[in-house]
């Protein structure tokens, strides 16, 4: 990971933040699917928030490509009211915004179509190769080959091109390694920046700096002293409008190929050599070539499948999953528990428990490392003493939190309090700080691969994905129903409970 020219190392004292951030060079961003819920919803706001913290230079480009025929001053306005209607909570700076929408254009291509307006995008774009141009592809992985094969027949193909991809990369190992190849005709591996938006959050990146920043941890951060660990993305909302995606993919390929496999990589990988971006990504990737595979023999006993029903969600009713995709029968599931393993000396005999679903109480992610007991209490046997804890909380309200034992205070004789060393982001950090996509985007224009996946990292990780889905297959392993608004089913905690330890 290379050196982030963002950051600002700040003494204890320090009441505030740094609050500028360092402008990158011109550049200009093609995203396709430009109409997109993506592009709108996220995208788009986060280039105008870096604009707006004078990031991105007024030189720079935007443009925004799909199907739809949208005049320039349309795509500025569809830009503007999807900003008003998903960010209510920052407002639009007239003045910003008029400075921003000078960097936005649109030009329409359909890009299934042979006559293709290709050659039309270069009016668009500058004419010089040193300029960095981002390709942001935003639309179904199944595309990606066939446009970068159009950019590059069309001439936009420069030295200094970059191509995104959305994940997920594919349905299983094949699709991905079929969709790598492709892209990998147009554009060298160091050029390519496969996106996990989970990377980009703040407190994901400071897995890092807790781990190799801090002597106090990392002497501790192994099956010495680790009894188990947490890692949990859990959402309290159903499928939306992704209903036609999410009913050929499921939680497991949605969730835990990606974005959880992401979470247990930075939590249990060996220190790097440095923080350039190969060094980061090949740990990464030790750590996902360790994993036990889990097969016929074991997946029942250690996976749960789930689907949620009908229930309630915020005191309101809600409907089951079957009605929210529009199905009579689905072997769908919403919800997923894995208890994995990491065969090698750090980890061995540490179980790492993974859960991801829809329609739970609420919406939070979050890593928890379980320390173990003390091997012997001097407090006497009436008292009770709680196992240190750390929890990483990824989504919402960014904290950690270690949790320790007190004394509390008073007379009367000895009492003990579990109460956490408490690092939130909002108590102390009082500046807005970027959000994943504003991180990650000026991260692609800097050249910056380290928050993004390699290859064989992404092919990897649908290896072992393949396996589970495979092994559900071989013994037909059932899809246990739970109410929406509950923590998943009753055999999730089962799982972990069968091990005498609880959720967090």
């Amino acid at each position: 990971m290379a050196p982030n020219p963002d950051i600002v190392h700040l003494k204890s004292s320090d009441s505030e933040s740094h609050s500028s951030f360092v402008p990158v060079e011109p550049f200009e961003i093609i995203v396709f699917g430009g109409t997109g819920d993506l592009a709108r919803r996220k995208l788009l706001p986060a280039l105008y928030h870096r604009f707006c913290d004078n990031q991105i230079p007024g030189k720079s480009r935007i443009v925004g490509v799909s199907r739809s025929q949208k005049s320039q001053d349309e795509y500025v306005e569809t830009i503007k009211s999807a900003y008003n209607e998903f960010s209510g909570d920052e407002p639009l700076d007239p003045a910003s915004w008029g400075k921003f929408s000078n960097l936005l254009d649109y030009h329409s291509i359909d890009v299934g179509a042979k006559d293709a307006d290709w050659k039309g995008l270069q009016s668009k774009l500058s004419k010089s190769d040193k300029i960095t141009r981002v390709f942001y592809l935003a639309v179904p992985p199944f595309l990606y080959a066939d446009i970068s094969q159009g950019l590059k027949d069309a001439g936009l193909v420069t030295p200094n091109s970059r191509v995104v991809l959305e994940k997920p990369l594919g349905t299983d190992y094949e699709s991905a390694r079929e969709i790598n190849a492709g892209v990998a005709k147009v554009f060298e591996e160091n050029n390519i920046y496969r996106i996990d938006h989970y990377l980009g959050k703040e407190t994901v990146q400071n897995l890092l700096v807790l781990r190799f920043g801090n002597i106090l941890l990392e002497p501790l951060w192994s099956h010495s002293a680790i009894d188990h660990i947490q890692i949990t993305a859990a959402e309290n909302i159903g499928v939306g409008g992704r209903g036609s995606y999410y009913d050929g993919a499921g939680a497991l390929r949605d969730m835990v190929q990606n974005h959880l496999l992401q979470l247990l990589c930075l939590t249990a990988m060996e220190a790097p050599a440095s923080l350039d971006a190969d060094d980061v990504r090949t740990e990464k990737l030790k750590v996902l070539r360790a994993l036990r595979p889990l097969t016929a023999e074991t997946v029942k006993s250690e996976t749960v499948r789930g689907q949620y029903a009908r229930g309630r969600s915020n005191d309101e009713p809600v409907q089951d999953y079957l009605t929210d995709v529009g199905a009579d029968e689905s072997a769908t599931e919403t919800f997923v528990a894995i208890k994995a393993h990491i065969d090698n000396w750090r980890w061995a005999g540490v179980p790492i428990y993974l859960r991801t679903g829809k329609r739970m109480p609420e919406r939070v992610s979050e890593i928890v490392v379980q320390f173990k007991s003390v091997p012997h209490s001097v407090f006497g046997r009436d008292t009770q003493l709680n196992p240190n804890r750390m929890v990483i909380r990824v989504q919402p309200d960014e904290a950690v939190r270690l949790w320790l034992e007190i004394k509390e205070p008073g007379a009367g004789g000895l009492r003990l309090k579990t109460l956490p060393l408490n690092l939130t982001y909002a108590d102390n950090f009082t500046v807005r700080y970027p959000d994943a996509y504003e991180r990650l985007l000026m991260d692609v224009v800097r050249g910056n691969l380290s928050l993004f996946m390699r290859r064989d990292e992404v092919e990897e990780a649908w290896k072992w994905v393949d396996q589970i889905h495979a092994a559900w297959v071989q013994v037909e392993q059932s899809l246990e129903l739970y109410p929406a608004g509950q923590a998943g089913p009753r055999e999730a905690h089962d799982l972990i409970n069968s091990d005498q330890r609880e959720w967090a």
